[in-house]
Protein backbone atom coordinates (compact mmCIF):
# COMPACT_ATOMS: atom_id res chain seq x y z
CA UNK A 1 0.00 0.00 0.00
CA UNK A 2 1.42 3.43 -0.56
CA UNK A 3 1.75 6.14 2.19
CA UNK A 4 -0.81 7.76 4.47
CA UNK A 5 0.11 11.42 5.33
CA UNK A 6 -1.20 13.32 8.94
CA UNK A 7 -0.57 16.93 7.58
CA UNK A 8 -2.13 19.25 11.24
CA UNK A 9 -4.45 16.56 11.90
CA UNK A 10 -5.94 15.75 8.62
CA UNK A 11 -4.87 12.08 7.42
CA UNK A 12 -4.86 11.21 3.69
CA UNK A 13 -3.84 8.70 1.22
CA UNK A 14 -0.83 10.84 -0.28
CA UNK A 15 -2.21 11.56 -3.74
CA UNK A 16 -4.64 13.76 -1.17
CA UNK A 17 -1.82 15.11 0.92
CA UNK A 18 -1.35 18.57 0.39
CA UNK A 19 0.55 21.98 2.16
CA UNK A 20 0.16 25.55 1.33
CA UNK A 21 3.32 26.85 -1.13
CA UNK A 22 3.44 29.45 1.72
CA UNK A 23 4.48 27.19 4.46
CA UNK A 24 8.22 28.17 5.23
CA UNK A 25 9.12 24.29 5.17
CA UNK A 26 8.43 24.94 1.41
CA UNK A 27 9.63 28.34 0.92
CA UNK A 28 12.63 28.48 2.32
CA UNK A 29 13.40 24.87 3.80
CA UNK A 30 12.85 26.32 7.64
CA UNK A 31 11.83 22.94 9.60
CA UNK A 32 12.96 20.05 10.92
CA UNK A 33 12.04 16.22 11.17
CA UNK A 34 13.07 12.76 12.20
CA UNK A 35 13.10 9.20 10.56
CA UNK A 36 11.70 6.08 12.58
CA UNK A 37 10.90 2.65 11.71
CA UNK A 38 8.96 0.34 13.88
CA UNK A 39 10.13 -3.38 14.87
CA UNK A 40 6.55 -5.61 16.11
CA UNK A 41 4.75 -2.15 14.65
CA UNK A 42 6.08 -0.34 17.78
CA UNK A 43 8.33 2.88 16.92
CA UNK A 44 12.01 1.83 18.21
CA UNK A 45 13.47 4.10 20.23
CA UNK A 46 10.75 6.88 20.02
CA UNK A 47 11.82 8.87 23.18
CA UNK A 48 15.42 9.56 21.59
CA UNK A 49 14.44 10.44 18.50
CA UNK A 50 11.75 12.70 20.44
CA UNK A 51 15.00 14.38 22.39
CA UNK A 52 16.76 14.86 19.19
CA UNK A 53 13.83 16.67 17.15
CA UNK A 54 13.41 19.18 20.24
CA UNK A 55 17.39 19.68 20.16
CA UNK A 56 17.03 20.40 16.53
CA UNK A 57 13.17 22.70 17.11
CA UNK A 58 15.51 24.76 19.58
CA UNK A 59 18.55 25.31 17.48
CA UNK A 60 16.65 26.76 15.06
CA UNK A 61 14.09 28.54 17.54
CA UNK A 62 11.47 26.77 16.23
CA UNK A 63 8.35 25.78 19.36
CA UNK A 64 7.16 22.01 18.64
CA UNK A 65 3.05 22.68 20.01
CA UNK A 66 2.72 18.86 20.96
CA UNK A 67 3.70 16.58 23.53
CA UNK A 68 5.71 13.35 23.00
CA UNK A 69 2.24 11.35 23.82
CA UNK A 70 0.30 13.59 21.46
CA UNK A 71 2.41 13.33 18.46
CA UNK A 72 2.66 9.55 19.36
CA UNK A 73 -1.42 9.27 19.57
CA UNK A 74 -0.74 11.06 16.34
CA UNK A 75 1.45 8.78 15.05
CA UNK A 76 -0.43 5.54 15.82
CA UNK A 77 -4.29 7.01 14.42
CA UNK A 78 -2.16 7.27 11.12
CA UNK A 79 -0.64 4.29 11.64
CA UNK A 80 -4.02 2.68 12.32
CA UNK A 81 -5.49 4.25 8.76
CA UNK A 82 -2.73 3.16 6.84
CA UNK A 83 -3.38 -0.81 7.23
CA UNK A 84 0.26 -1.65 6.00
CA UNK A 85 1.02 -5.54 6.58
CA UNK A 86 4.26 -6.05 8.43
CA UNK A 87 7.15 -2.77 9.77
CA UNK A 88 6.50 0.80 8.37
CA UNK A 89 8.66 3.62 7.84
CA UNK A 90 7.59 6.79 10.42
CA UNK A 91 8.67 10.53 8.90
CA UNK A 92 7.78 13.64 11.07
CA UNK A 93 8.15 16.87 9.97
CA UNK A 94 7.79 20.19 11.63
CA UNK A 95 7.94 23.41 10.01
CA UNK A 96 7.84 27.08 10.90
CA UNK A 97 4.23 26.86 8.67
CA UNK A 98 2.44 28.94 6.68
CA UNK A 99 2.93 33.05 6.61
CA UNK A 100 3.97 35.79 4.49
CA UNK A 101 7.23 36.24 2.56
CA UNK A 102 9.48 37.24 5.23
CA UNK A 103 12.12 35.39 7.05
CA UNK A 104 10.56 37.42 10.52
CA UNK A 105 9.24 34.55 12.59
CA UNK A 106 6.59 36.15 13.61
CA UNK A 107 5.05 35.98 10.78
CA UNK A 108 4.33 32.25 10.97
CA UNK A 109 2.87 32.19 14.60
CA UNK A 110 1.51 27.99 14.05
CA UNK A 111 3.92 25.63 12.94
CA UNK A 112 3.04 23.14 10.45
CA UNK A 113 3.27 19.28 11.27
CA UNK A 114 3.55 16.44 8.74
CA UNK A 115 3.51 13.07 9.49
CA UNK A 116 4.57 9.85 7.15
CA UNK A 117 3.41 6.48 6.99
CA UNK A 118 4.36 4.08 4.69
CA UNK A 119 6.20 0.43 4.59
CA UNK A 120 9.60 0.14 5.55
CA UNK A 121 12.02 -0.79 3.22
CA UNK A 122 14.68 -3.00 4.06
CA UNK A 123 18.33 -3.19 2.05
CA UNK A 124 18.44 -6.16 -0.51
CA UNK A 125 19.65 -8.78 1.60
CA UNK A 126 22.95 -9.19 -0.55
CA UNK A 127 23.86 -5.84 1.04
CA UNK A 128 23.93 -7.80 4.48
CA UNK A 129 25.49 -10.74 3.45
CA UNK A 130 28.23 -9.36 0.92
CA UNK A 131 28.97 -5.50 2.06
CA UNK A 132 28.20 -2.29 -0.26
CA UNK A 133 30.29 0.24 -1.58
CA UNK A 134 30.50 3.64 -0.73
CA UNK A 135 32.41 6.66 -2.22
CA UNK A 136 34.09 9.51 -0.70
CA UNK A 137 32.44 12.63 -2.61
CA UNK A 138 33.38 15.80 -3.11
CA UNK A 139 30.96 17.88 -1.66
CA UNK A 140 31.82 19.17 1.30
CA UNK A 141 29.82 18.92 4.51
CA UNK A 142 28.14 21.88 5.77
CA UNK A 143 30.42 23.96 8.02
CA UNK A 144 29.11 24.00 11.84
CA UNK A 145 28.82 28.08 11.70
CA UNK A 146 26.79 27.96 8.42
CA UNK A 147 23.71 25.52 8.46
CA UNK A 148 25.07 23.20 12.03
CA UNK A 149 24.77 19.58 11.22
CA UNK A 150 23.75 18.40 14.23
CA UNK A 151 20.38 20.17 13.03
CA UNK A 152 18.11 17.48 11.79
CA UNK A 153 16.84 19.81 9.16
CA UNK A 154 14.54 19.94 6.48
CA UNK A 155 16.87 21.85 3.97
CA UNK A 156 18.71 18.77 2.60
CA UNK A 157 20.58 20.30 -0.39
CA UNK A 158 24.04 19.05 1.08
CA UNK A 159 23.30 16.36 1.23
CA UNK A 160 21.32 15.95 -1.48
CA UNK A 161 24.07 16.69 -4.16
CA UNK A 162 26.66 14.42 -2.05
CA UNK A 163 24.18 11.66 -2.67
CA UNK A 164 23.71 12.75 -6.46
CA UNK A 165 27.35 12.17 -6.47
CA UNK A 166 27.54 9.07 -5.35
CA UNK A 167 24.74 8.04 -7.52
CA UNK A 168 26.60 9.08 -10.80
CA UNK A 169 29.61 6.54 -9.63
CA UNK A 170 27.42 3.68 -8.37
CA UNK A 171 28.16 3.76 -4.78
CA UNK A 172 25.49 2.40 -1.94
CA UNK A 173 26.03 6.08 -0.56
CA UNK A 174 28.52 8.81 -0.45
CA UNK A 175 31.13 10.07 2.27
CA UNK A 176 31.88 13.13 3.45
CA UNK A 177 34.78 15.13 4.60
CA UNK A 178 34.43 18.62 6.68
CA UNK A 179 36.30 21.83 5.29
CA UNK A 180 39.27 20.10 7.62
CA UNK A 181 39.51 17.08 4.94
CA UNK A 182 38.35 14.70 8.08
CA UNK A 183 35.50 12.27 7.41
CA UNK A 184 32.03 13.33 9.15
CA UNK A 185 29.22 11.24 7.79
CA UNK A 186 27.44 9.53 4.62
CA UNK A 187 24.55 11.33 3.35
CA UNK A 188 21.49 9.37 5.07
CA UNK A 189 24.03 7.66 7.65
CA UNK A 190 26.44 7.40 9.76
CA UNK A 191 29.94 5.83 9.41
CA UNK A 192 32.05 3.41 11.21
CA UNK A 193 35.08 1.56 11.02
CA UNK A 194 37.07 -1.25 12.58
CA UNK A 195 40.50 -1.21 13.66
CA UNK A 196 42.01 -3.45 15.68
CA UNK A 197 38.59 -5.04 16.99
CA UNK A 198 38.10 -1.44 18.01
CA UNK A 199 34.71 0.25 16.42
CA UNK A 200 35.78 3.73 15.61
CA UNK A 201 32.97 6.70 14.38
CA UNK A 202 34.18 10.33 13.75
CA UNK A 203 33.03 12.66 16.48
CA UNK A 204 30.50 15.35 16.50
CA UNK A 205 32.90 17.87 16.93
CA UNK A 206 33.92 16.72 12.97
CA UNK A 207 30.69 18.35 11.87
CA UNK A 208 27.85 15.65 11.91
CA UNK A 209 24.68 14.54 13.07
CA UNK A 210 24.02 12.44 16.05
CA UNK A 211 22.57 9.35 14.76
CA UNK A 212 20.47 7.53 16.77
CA UNK A 213 21.79 4.39 15.98
CA UNK A 214 25.17 5.79 16.11
CA UNK A 215 24.18 6.42 19.94
CA UNK A 216 22.66 3.03 20.02
CA UNK A 217 25.55 1.23 19.18
CA UNK A 218 27.17 2.74 21.79
CA UNK A 219 25.21 0.98 24.24
CA UNK A 220 25.30 -2.44 22.27
CA UNK A 221 29.06 -2.04 22.12
CA UNK A 222 28.84 -2.35 25.98
CA UNK A 223 26.55 -5.62 25.80
CA UNK A 224 29.15 -7.46 23.87
CA UNK A 225 32.25 -6.97 24.97
CA UNK A 226 33.35 -4.27 21.92
CA UNK A 227 35.00 -1.40 22.53
CA UNK A 228 32.89 1.75 20.73
CA UNK A 229 34.68 4.97 20.73
CA UNK A 230 35.21 8.23 18.46
CA UNK A 231 38.11 8.54 16.54
CA UNK A 232 39.10 11.61 13.98
CA UNK A 233 39.44 9.93 10.59
CA UNK A 234 40.55 11.07 7.25
CA UNK A 235 40.84 8.87 3.84
CA UNK A 236 43.55 6.81 4.66
CA UNK A 237 42.30 5.53 8.19
CA UNK A 238 38.85 4.37 5.97
CA UNK A 239 41.24 2.80 3.30
CA UNK A 240 43.42 1.10 5.93
CA UNK A 241 40.25 0.09 8.11
CA UNK A 242 40.29 -3.82 9.01
CA UNK A 243 36.47 -4.14 8.38
CA UNK A 244 33.75 -0.49 7.71
CA UNK A 245 30.01 -0.26 8.26
CA UNK A 246 27.11 2.41 8.04
CA UNK A 247 23.90 2.99 10.46
CA UNK A 248 20.72 4.25 9.89
CA UNK A 249 17.38 4.03 11.24
CA UNK A 250 15.78 2.47 8.61
CA UNK A 251 19.15 -0.13 7.35
CA UNK A 252 20.10 -1.27 11.14
CA UNK A 253 23.80 -1.71 10.20
CA UNK A 254 24.94 -2.37 6.50
CA UNK A 255 28.81 -3.60 6.34
CA UNK A 256 30.93 -1.78 3.65
CA UNK A 257 33.20 -4.08 1.91
CA UNK A 258 34.48 -1.09 -0.86
CA UNK A 259 35.51 2.29 -0.54
CA UNK A 260 35.78 4.69 -3.95
CA UNK A 261 37.82 0.96 -6.08
CA UNK A 262 39.43 0.21 -2.94
CA UNK A 263 38.77 -2.85 -0.71
CA UNK A 264 38.50 -2.69 2.74
CA UNK A 265 39.82 -5.84 4.80
CA UNK A 266 39.15 -8.92 3.21
CA UNK A 267 36.44 -7.29 1.09
CA UNK A 268 33.47 -9.37 3.26
CA UNK A 269 31.67 -8.44 5.74
CA UNK A 270 33.74 -8.66 9.39
CA UNK A 271 32.93 -10.12 12.37
CA UNK A 272 32.72 -7.34 14.58
CA UNK A 273 30.48 -5.50 12.13
CA UNK A 274 28.10 -8.80 12.12
CA UNK A 275 28.47 -9.46 15.89
CA UNK A 276 27.65 -5.53 16.24
CA UNK A 277 24.55 -6.10 13.72
CA UNK A 278 23.31 -9.73 15.16
CA UNK A 279 23.03 -7.76 19.13
CA UNK A 280 21.51 -4.37 17.30
CA UNK A 281 18.81 -6.80 16.21
CA UNK A 282 18.24 -8.78 19.30
CA UNK A 283 18.35 -5.80 21.24
CA UNK A 284 15.47 -4.03 18.87
CA UNK A 285 13.06 -7.27 18.48
CA UNK A 286 13.52 -7.08 22.30
CA UNK A 287 12.93 -3.61 23.57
Amino acid sequence: MSAMVNVNGRITPERDAVISVFDHGFLYGEGVYETMRTYHRRPFLYDRHMRRLRRSARMIELPLPFTDEELAAQIRDTQALAKIDGEVYIRVLVTRGIGALTYDPKATPNPSIVIIVKPQVDPPVDAYEKGVKVAIVDVVRNHPDTVNPMIKSNNLMNSALAAQEAIKLNAFEGVMRNYRGELTECTTANLFMVKNRVALTPPLEAGLLPGITREFLFDIGKDVGVEVREQTMRDDDLFGADEAFLTSTTRELVPITTVNDRTIGRGVPGPITLKLLEAFRRRAEAD
